[in-house]
């Protein structure tokens, strides 16, 4: 019997738009890298706030500059922020980013630097945000049911026990949630080749089929246009490599194993798009860890499950992210950042249902409050995916 049921709850925040979220931030957000400054300064002056600095913004158009809107309209939206406070450096496209965050119904200001400099922008950012986080303090956590929660995986800096150990492990995992209506997630388009036709397989209907054909050609459409060798130490990685991964349909292999043996692929998502119902949806996403971790945020996800073989540091600001490892060497090298060691499996002295298990327990843990190894060590990890060169 699985350590949750259809009858579990956890304590979340219940946002103004029905979702629910685990965590409680108050953010800064900047629209684009010349208000980086301004958005750290109110981080500094009103505590209990984080600012989200980045390096991009200007002079992006078309499609790039679509997904960098939606990312960050996404990152403010994601329920596990409170409110908001939008700092740019001109008006029109701050209030783009407002206007959108506003959606959800929760508090969001916009401030423009242009006309105002920076010392008349922070005072008046920091007003706001002091306000903001009176709000957000005020608030309550409360039951939810766990059928409203939203998770989402992605493997990092793989090995021969990623597929072996703490990838099945999230199989796992996935596989009890699905059965009771969570919201899920997988990507890393490029980490399927060689593996794409079971994934195909697994989709729910000839629609979500063909999408996800789709979006998998794109991805290798533009990797083979813009490479110059065979992806050797890019992908795999000299990680991946040095664990014994020797080839991206190895990697595939393991990676597919995030995503269980019941669940189906109920639909496909453009980079930082959000799901409409429930089940696990395939998003097409870089491999990169803050990238795709940070995507995942965007589409409103709230806890991220982050299997890991030779180790990998990652966090994020809004989500909390859960690393699991079922490498002995790294566990014992690198166990500050390690949340979930399901070491266990390789060594016979744990199955795969009960490494499941584990992981469930820590993540109904973290989602009713307990702060992750990465939130507690500070890695706040946000990388925007960008697509062209700056016009």
């Amino acid at each position: 019997m699985s350590v949750i049921d259809l009858d579990t709850t956890f304590r979340g925040y219940r946002r103004d738009n029905g979702r629910v979220g685990v965590r409680n931030h108050v953010i800064i957000l900047p629209v684009d890298d010349l208000s980086n400054a301004a958005a750290q300064a109110v981080e500094h002056n009103i505590k209990g706030t984080m600012a989200l600095p980045h390096p991009y913004g200007r002079l992006q158009f078309g499609a790039d500059l679509e997904l960098h809107f939606r990312t960050l309209i996404g990152a403010g939206s994601n329920p596990n922020v409170a409110a908001v406070v939008v700092i740019g450096i001109e008006e029109g496209w701050t209030k783009r980013v407002v206007d959108g965050i506003a959606k959800t119904g929760k508090p969001v200001m916009g401030f423009g630097i242009e006309l105002h400099g920076d010392h008349d922008t922070i005072m008046r950012a920091s007003k706001a945000a002091k306000d903001m986080v009176q709000y957000a303090t005020s608030l309550d956590r409360e039951a939810c049911p766990i059928s409203e929660l939203w998770v989402s995986t992605k493997c990092g800096e793989s090995d021969t026990t990623s597929g072996c150990g703490s990838n099945p492990t999230v199989g796992n995992a996935f596989d009890k949630l699905y059965g009771l209506g969570t919201t899920l997630v997988f990507g890393e388009t490029s980490e399927l080749t060689g593996g794409e036709q079971i994934v195909a397989a697994r989709c729910a209907n000839d629609g979500v089929r063909e999408r996800f054909q789709f979006m998998f050609d794109r991805y290798q459409d533009m990797i083979n246009r813009w490479k110059t060798d065979d992806l050797s130490e890019s992908q795999p990685t000299k990680g991946n490599i040095a664990g014994g991964l020797t080839t991206i349909e190895e990697k595939a292999l393991g990676n597919i194993q995030k995503i269980g043996k019941k669940c189906m692929v109920d639909g496909v998502l453009d980079k930082a798009e959000e799901p409409t119902h429930s089940g696990l949806w395939f998003m097409d996403s870089s491999s990169a860890a803050a990238e795709m971790v940070t995507l995942c945020a965007a589409s409103g996800f709230v806890v991220h499950f982050f299997p890991t073989g030779q180790g990998n540091v990652i966090g994020n600001p809004i989500v909390p992210v859960i690393k699991i490892c079922a490498n002995p060497r790294t566990v014992r090298t690198m166990g500050e950042h390690i949340d979930v060691d399901v070491t266990g499996i390789l060594q016979r002295e744990q199955n795969l249902d009960q490494s499941g298990d584990k992981l469930l327990q820590c993540m109904m843990a973290t989602i009713n409050g307990r702060f992750t190894a990465a939130e507690a060590l500070g890695h706040r990890e946000f990388v925007l995916t960008r697509l062209f060169e700056s016009a």
